[in-house]
């Protein structure tokens, strides 16, 4: 057995915040696995630094947008340092006005910890004390009630958050949702009362944007890995020809992405006997079979490059006004660092690409399903007829593809001005990264569906041996998801398979057989 380079979010126990940047696995880690968030010495001085800057800033009554001056239009509104506590509490107030139901507990923590990451660079002139009560809440486990529907970028779901902060709003805590201030004294934390600019620098910038993006792209590369998998497991069982993955042809196209997808299923399905036994069966095989690498390797092209612009954006500045410690004084900066463009519109193309996955999975279920296709009994079960089989699950599949194929119409192509007019241009980016997260868990159920016709599909074909990668993912699936061999209640059998793609198990074993699968 091999053991895989790498390190699992889950094993990940503590993310130290301030040296250097933050990885995409440390966001899971906190996020999905509950790792605990510290901050370094270097992340408090350089908080530290830029408050005492914001301070004078207040104290010598400079005209700074959202510290001396109202929000958005109202920017030419002169606001008294005297008022500067009440006109962050107003900012949060106003702007939380998300409707619909809450988003999902990992996606608000990733949310608080982008919050963390981004406020953390010292630019933006918040008191320490902020950052550790939102460090607090994700390490006692108090979660912020934030509905998640009505963003355009960002603001509204930021300042649900915030209100908890201020011993307002709602939070679930020990599994019971209570009043923010009931939540907050039951785990012995105190709210704060916010100082200038903090209600402003809490609510903006991209961290919803990219927290729910990082969840996306994780749960895509993983997916992708999975379905080199599941497509090799359905070219094995579909008596496929294994001569579509030599590696010459796919040396001639300029794209490494396709000859390591070839690789990789050539290295799934060493030492099968049904590859072997059915290498000269047919002359070529339908696409979505022959042109797992050209498909495969095309997405895992586009997740590379998101995750570049994903990772830049994640250890960025995001925030405005920015406080740079120049000269004596310091400087305070007005731009436009909250535009989440860059990861908007790579979100928007996460979910082509998975819509892409997503077809050439369905069409392989269907071919698993179809014996006018797959040369084995009708919908995989022995007395078709009697029984359904797996005739429905490919009907789930197809419903999944279609939700998937609707939510791939980018979102940052659109614009609908806002406050006025000011905010004449806008990044949609929030639904970008959503959509991108929804449609990659409802691939990883189409995975799921893949494997587990395919393992059930591996039972007709004995007493020829699959290959001892495929066998071991069988043997896998099998602990949870027994032979079919009448109808019976299908849905469990989903949800596990799924549980396992979702938590990277079935992308581990083989990894711990094969090695890395190549990216």
């Amino acid at each position: 057995m091999i053991t895989p380079d790498f390190l699992h979010p889950k094993d990940i126990k503590e993310v130290a915040l301030g040296d250097g940047a933050v990885l995409i696995e440390e966001m899971i880690a906190v996020a999905r696995y509950g790792a605990k968030v510290t901050f370094t010495e270097a992340y408090c001085e350089r908080v530290d630094k830029s408050r005492s800057l914001i301070e004078k800033f207040l104290e010598d009554n400079r005209l700074i947008y959202g510290v001396t001056t109202g929000f958005g239009s109202n920017m030419t509104e002169v606001i008294s340092p005297h008022d500067a506590e009440t006109l962050q509490r107003n900012i949060v107030r106003s702007h939380a006005v998300s409707v619909g139901e809450p988003l999902e507990k990992e996606v608000v923590r990733a949310i608080q910890l982008m919050i963390l990451v981004n406020l953390g660079h010292g630019y933006s002139g918040v008191r320490l004390q902020v950052l550790k009560l939102i460090a607090s809440l994700l390490n006692h486990d108090i979660l912020p009630y934030v509905p998640g529907e009505g963003s355009v970028g960002y603001l509204s779901p930021e300042a649900h958050m915030s209100l908890l902060l201020i011993g307002e709003g709602r939070a679930w805590y020990n599994d019971e949702l209570l009043p923010g201030k009931d939540a907050l004294a039951q785990s012995g934390l105190k709210p704060v009362t916010l100082g200038c600019k903090e209600g402003l620098a809490l609510i903006s910038g991209t961290a919803s944007v990219t927290a729910m993006a990082v969840l996306a792209l994780y749960n895509s590369m993983q997916a992708a890995k999975t379905a080199d998998i599941t497509g090799a497991m359905s070219l094995e069982v579909l008596k496929g020809t294994i001569k579509a993955f030599d590696p010459r042809p796919h040396a001639l196209k300029k794209h490494e992405e396709q000859a390591k997808t070839a690789r990789n299923v050539t290295r799934i399905l060493e030492g099968s006997q049904i590859i072997d036994t059915y290498k000269e069966h047919r002359l070529q095989d339908a696409l979505s079979l022959r042109c797992i690498p050209q498909v495969h390797g095309a997405i895992k092209r586009v997740l590379k490059d998101a995750a570049v612009s994903i990772e830049n954006e994640m250890n960025s500045v995001s925030d405005n006004p920015l406080i740079f410690p120049e000269e004596e004084d310091g400087i305070a900066l007005m731009a436009g660092n909250f535009d989440g463009s860059f990861v908007g519109i790579y979100a928007d193309t996460i979910s082509i690409a998975l819509a892409n996955l997503a077809k050439i999975t369905e069409r392989r279920i269907d071919r698993l399903v179809n014996h006018h296709l797959s040369e084995l009994p009708n919908f995989l079960v022995v007395n078709p007829g009697l029984n359904s089989g797996y005739m429905i699950p490919q009907y789930t599949a197809a419903g999944l593809l279609n939700e998937i194929r609707v939510l791939s119409h980018p979102a940052t192509i659109d614009n609908i001005p806002t406050c006025a007019n000011q905010e004449d241009v806008i990044s949609f980016a929030y639904f970008a990264s959503k959509k991108a997260y929804l449609i990659s868990k409802k691939l990883e159920y189409i995975l799921a569906i893949e494997l587990m016709t395919a393992t059930q599909a591996m039972d007709f074909h004995l007493p020829l041996k699959p290959s001892p990668v495929t066998e071991r993912v069988y043997h896998l699936v099998r602990t949870e998801v027994p032979k079919v061999e009448e109808d019976r209640f299908f849905h469990p059998d989903i949800e596990a398979i799924y549980r396992r793609i979702h938590e990277g198990e079935i992308v581990k074993l083989v990894e711990m057989s094969i090695g890395e699968i190549e990216f």
